[in-house]
This record gives C-alpha cells, sequence and structure tokens, in this order.
C-alpha cells in the first residue's frame, strides 16, 4: 500500500458545501496547485487533481501541483497492472481533453474503484469502467 492512502482514507466524507458556502479542507487542496484565485478559493472548482496533489504531499512526495487529472500521466512511471497493491494512482478519461484522477483500491474484470476527491462531490470511493483509464502511475 502506497503511503499516501492511509492520508486519504483519513479525508473520506470530506463533501463540497452546497450553495455559496466553501469546505475550508477543499480549498486547501486546490491551494497544494497552482491554479490561481478565484478558482482555489471556490470547492465547485473540480479539485480531484487537487486531491491527490494535496495527499501525495503530505508525505513527502513531490506532485504534479497541478488541477489537470492528466498531468498525472507525466508523474512516475507506468504501474503494472498485474501487481497492483493500492494507492497506485489511476488516471481516466472524461471526454477527449478531460480527464478524472484518485488512488486504486480494487477492480473487477470491467470496473476499477477509486478512492478520490469530487467523486459525488466528496472524498470516497467509486466505480469507474476500466476502458476508461489512460494510465495507472507509482513513483519513480
Amino acid at each position: 500500500m502506497h503511503p499516501w492512502m492511509e492520508i486519504a482514507r483519513q479525508e473520506e466524507g470530506v463533501k463540497e458545501v452546497p450553495g455559496s458556502g466553501d469546505n475550508p479542507r477543499i480549498v486547501e487542496y486546490l491551494q497544494s496547485t497552482t491554479l490561481g484565485t478565484p478558482e482555489n478559493e471556490n470547492d465547485e472548482t473540480p479539485w480531484c487533481s487537487a486531491f491527490v496533489n494535496w495527499c501525495v504531499i503530505q508525505v513527502g512526495f513531490e506532485g504534479t501541483n497541478s488541477a489537470w487529472a492528466r498531468s498525472w500521466l507525466d508523474w512516475g512511471q507506468e504501474a503494472d497492472w498485474n501487481n497492483l497493491q493500492g494507492g497506485e494512482i489511476v488516471v481516466l478519461s472524461r471526454g477527449t481533453s478531460s480527464g478524472h484522477v484518485g488512488f486504486y483500491t480494487d477492480s473487477t474484470d470491467e470496473t476499477v474503484t477509486l478512492l478520490g476527491g469530487n467523486q459525488n462531490n466528496q472524498v470516497c470511493e467509486a466505480e469507474f469502467s476500466q476502458s476508461r483509464i489512460l494510465g495507472i502511475r507509482v513513483p519513480a
């Protein structure tokens, strides 16, 4: 298990504030990236990559410092699908240029389960189709 998973698990249940309020913890995730204001002060800003970046930084690794999910495709090295131990960084497609990113927790023949931020507007586990996987990354 990768060391940032303990941090990520402790964040489960962190949710966006409905309406005009902003969850200060999500703002903290956003501010771990190079995203500027006002986007880095608003929990409505897509924050999956910021969550991954924040978790990785908490345990002393360098992140991508980017709020763009696909930035993780250039981080570390490709993981071996047959040797996943939990916590690998999985990058998914969303449309032609957008994406989603989270930490690997489980898989079936057709799905992958990620612990991530901005999944159902919170930090939680969610299932995604394996056909969306663009890359799985581990530290180099």
